[in-house]
């Protein structure tokens, strides 16, 4: 790395101002001529501070326009609550960069996390369908974000207003409150910028795929400025229901209107509104074989159990408002408020041994309302005090949740779905159901802060603390249509918890950074609309944590390893309508993780990570609430025999690879791997046999991706070619070992992008 870079970086990272970033073509040119300019800038300004030091030198920008300043390597990042580049943050990160996204023609937020070694897929299940995730053999459903503000409903998200996806692993609960031992998934929206990004881009493939989305930014002003994105993306399916013909289907609509006020100035307001709608058939997958425990061969490969009348919709609106004032060059004030609701409705058919195609396999239904209203505020400085460096943030935040949740009642089976109300009655006049809905209300108060202080040349010790208080209460309802008998179940929830985070770096030089962190996170009975949680205590998790960065070939390739411990006990269920709420009593996960990022060449691109873990039950649960004789005072002993087993939906080895290269005249070619070893299903909360551990399994696969394009400054044309070789493999597990959700079929995409 050359001085330049090095004194630049040392001088701690610096948000670039708008229009600052340089085109991938340009900066090997440029940026020698941007070292010395500023070699140049500071000479003189050493000299004039020589001849009269109270005069402040005038800052110089460099502006060029861009589209993906980064390529695969994130050079800058929020997830740590300022502007930092990834490098230097104490804990493992994994950022998934548009360039990455674009060149892959990833459309859902479920694509661009193939990307992420470690992480595996939970099928749609027990309220849980939309994005669901575990890392680190740990779920992530309670540890989705989107700009930093907390984004747990149930939905599937789209990628079209994201400009990257950061992955904070391991626990983060000082810096974004509650959550798991796996780590913080957190969407980064596009915002307006004050040079123009135009583009149109459609798209058209194999299997009924069509998308068509627009990126459109306009400088309106000064310092004001419009941004808005558009999607719309129809797709159809390999897989459809031997007796109806039916498929599944994804139709899916986004719009995202941005605008800016104050860009480059000391107070900068934005504010955006996310409108996401999904219209689909949900694929509820393939059963597993009893006998065998595994995915049951009986059937076709493209058997589906669902039917025409089947639906998953959904509604999203998320408005925010964001002020960033910048109080000095080393002050900021940064808040957000939030307001957002998730509307969702769905009716599925989960497969069967039966086959029975004809009736759409076992019914799963649900509907929900959720509404969240958000007021977060983070205080960033940097001061020289005792002689030492320190990087200070702080932060508060109040956070309101309301949440209602009902089944669905099919009436007739005509394909007319109702909500479980109350008193409906059917054309014949019997009851078709009588339970109010489920509802969840929850308000939490947050204080947090957090010192990094450079005690020693290039020694630098971060330690953090969070005070969450949460106030919580949920009802739930189940008739029994035979007894005529509505049952209530009430909790409150009042918690009071401490997070806190602790880390160690040593950056000798500017391009490595070694570290040992460790930091912890809770999750409260009730956190995520859970059942039974009142016997319980809150999840507890503590995560170890020693790695190295690495910068290498002048700052363009990015390399890093984490080794890692992670505990969690009281492990909590992601299952809605499990009475058994907790899976295991305490868990652990040993795991060590690689990862290559950025540019080999000018020509040669690499994003690569490597993931090996043991994720281990070390303790089961006591059984308090299976029914029958499990109760609270006399609980029923879980199978000894799972101690030691590997948890659930966990593959101890994962690896995925994305490479391109390009060849000149404008051609660039590229192909991606990625791959998982095997992984088991099974629900070890309700396991009270004594049977050996015969868990339901899913097989390791790898799938091969492929891409060619040809690139031009106004227009770019694009051919992927999704799983290459037509691998049939399963991506997602039902962790409770029911069913196994096929991946995508070899499909081919051919886009073209026009900028303007």
């Amino acid at each position: 790395m050359n001085k330049n870079t090095i004194a630049r970086r040392k001088a701690g990272p610096r948000p670039p101002a708008h229009g600052a970033e340089l085109t991938h073509e340009a900066r090997p040119t440029l940026l020698p001529l941007v070292a010395a300019m500023m070699a140049g800038w500071l000479g003189l300004s050493q000299s004039a501070l020589a001849e009269e030091e109270d005069k402040t030198l005038k800052a110089v920008t460099v502006t060029a326009t861009q589209d993906a300043p980064d390529g695969y390597r994130a050079s800058k990042t929020r997830v740590g609550k300022v502007a930092q580049d990834p490098h230097d943050i104490p804990q493992a990160i994994t950022t998934v960069t548009r360039a990455l996204l674009d060149e892959q023609d990833a459309g859902s937020l479920r694509e661009a996390m193939r990307n992420v070694a470690g992480l595996s897929f939970n099928a749609a299940e027990g309220g849980r369908s939309g994005d669901n995730m575990n890392l680190r053999g740990f779920y992530t459903f309670g540890d989705m974000y989107l700009d930093g503000v907390r984004d747990t409903a149930q939905y599937n998200r789209e990628v079209f207003n994201l400009e990257q996806v950061d992955v904070l692993r391991g626990a983060a609960a000082m810096l974004f409150g509650r959550g798991q031992a796996g780590g913080v998934i957190n969407q980064v929206s596009k915002t307006p910028m004050l040079y123009g990004i135009n583009k149109i881009e459609t798209s058209v493939g194999t299997d009924g795929y069509l998308e068509l989305k627009a990126d459109l930014n306009q400088r309106i002003g000064e310092t004001t400025a419009l941004r808005l994105n558009v999607m719309n993306r129809d797709e159809e399916s390999w897989r459809k229901n031997p007796v109806t013909g039916t498929t599944p289907e994804i139709h899916r609509t986004g719009v995202a209107p941005s605008i800016a006020f104050g860009l480059g100035t000391n107070h900068e307001v934005t504010l955006s509104h996310l409108y996401v709608t999904t219209r689909d058939i949900a694929d509820y997958g393939v059963p597993f074989d009893n006998t065998t425990k595994r995915v049951n061969k009986a059937f076709s490969k493209t058997d589906f159990w669902g039917l025409d009348n089947n639906f998953d919709d959904s509604e999203t609106n998320v408005s925010t408002l964001n002020y960033q004032w910048k109080i000095s060059p080393d002050t900021q004030l940064v808040t957000k408020l939030r307001n957002a609701n998730y509307k969702r409705s769905y009716w599925a058919g989960a497969p069967s041994n039966a086959g029975n195609f004809a009736t759409g396999g076992s019914a799963k239904t649900r509907q929900s309302d959720t509404d969240n209203l958000v007021i977060q505020s983070d205080f960033s400085t940097r001061f020289n005090a005792l002689g030492m460096k320190h990087e200070f943030i702080a932060g508060v935040e109040y956070l309101k949740e309301e949440a209602q949740r009902w089944s669905l009642a099919n009436v007739g089976n005509l394909g007319v779905y109702y909500k479980d109300v109350v008193g409906f009655t059917n054309t014949a006049g019997a009851i078709v159901s009588t339970a109010p809905a489920n509802q969840y209300t929850g308000e939490t108060y947050s204080f947090y802060v957090q010192d990094t202080v450079e005690f020693i040349p290039d020694w630098k010790l971060t330690a953090g603390v969070r005070r969450d208080k949460m106030e919580s209460d949920y009802e739930t309802n189940a008739y029994n249509r035979t007894t005529d008998v509505l049952t209530t179940t009430r909790y409150s929830g009042n918690f009071g918890e401490n997070s806190y985070r602790v880390g160690l770096s040593w950056q000798p030089r500017a391009d490595a950074h070694y570290y040992v962190s460790w930091s912890d996170s809770f999750s409260p009975t009730a956190d995520l609309y859970q059942l039974a949680g009142a016997l319980y205590p809150a999840e507890r998790s503590q995560v170890s944590e020693i790695g190295a960065k690495w910068l290498l070939l002048d700052g363009n390739l990015a390399f890093r390893t984490a080794l890692y411990q992670a505990d969690k006990e009281w492990e909590r269920s992601t299952d809605l309508e499990s009475t058994a709420a907790v899976l295991t009593r305490k868990r652990r996960t040993n795991g060590i993780e690689f990862e290559l990022a950025g540019r080999i060449t000018d020509n040669w691109e690499v994003f690569s990570g490597v993931s090996l873990m043991d994720p281990t039950i070390l303790k089961v649960a006591p059984d308090r609430t299976s029914g029958g004789s499990c109760t609270e005072l006399a609980p029923c002993p879980v199978n000894p025999n799972l101690v030691g087993q590997v948890a659930r939906n966990s593959p101890k080895f994962t690896f995925n690879l994305w490479t391109t290269y390009r060849l000149g005249m404008g051609w660039k070619i590229g192909g991606g791997v990625e791959h998982k070893s095997k992984r088991y299903g099974y629900n070890p909360g309700t396991d009270t046999s004594t049977a050996a551990f015969n868990p339901n399994t899913v097989s390791g696969y790898t799938r091969w991706d492929a891409m060619v394009a040809y690139e031009q400054p106004k227009y770019t044309v694009k051919l992927n070619v999704q799983n290459l070789f037509d691998k049939l493999y399963y991506d997602a597990l039902y962790d409770n070992g029911g069913f196994a959700v096929p991946g995508q079929a070899r499909r081919f995409i051919l886009s073209a992008e026009y900028k303007f």
